[in-house]
């Protein structure tokens, strides 16, 4: 249903940038049988249509929330709020005024060095669950560290 609806904008709107957020699936997580099917299907739609996808792995969500934030049992809904926390990171350029600005044309023009290899693999920082502070005082290297650990990168 995704990679149909990603195929019909791209027809409609062959000019215009496309940027996915792709969760990939992890037994971990959940157990249905036919996740991994649809994740191998829809890498192809998602080589040919998308201009710049993010991929985040279900399995590094999970670590994640178990290690970093030292949730016993992870639920959808932490999962979701790192998901939504990164989404709304990576496009915040895209939404604010500022001098650092950019499109998703010129991302993709400074990112991708070939056409075909568009897939980022994305580390945010800091990370903080759903019931913790929200604002804490974190100097340049804690966050540095925590952005290229690879225990963050989702």
């Amino acid at each position: 249903m995704g990679t149909l609806l990603i195929s019909k904008i791209r027809e409609e709107y062959p000019d215009r940038m496309m940027l996915t957020f792709s969760v990939f699936p992890s037994p971990k997580v959940s157990d249905t049988v036919v996740e991994p099917y649809n994740a191998t299907l829809s890498v192809h739609q998602l080589v040919e249509n998308a201009d710049e996808c993010m991929v985040l792995d279900n399995e590094a969500l999970y670590d994640i929330c178990f290690r970093t934030l030292k949730l016993t049992t992870p639920s959808f809904g932490d999962l979701n709020h790192l998901i939504s926390a990164t989404m709304s990171g990576v496009t915040c350029c895209l939404r604010f005024p500022g001098q650092l600005n950019s499109d998703l044309r010129k991302l993709a023009v400074n990112l991708i060095p070939f056409p075909r290899l568009h897939f980022f693999m994305v580390g945010f920082a800091p990370l903080t669950s759903r019931g913790s502070q929200q604002y804490r005082a974190l100097s340049v290297p804690e966050l540095t560290q925590q952005m290229w650990d690879a225990k963050n990168m989702m």
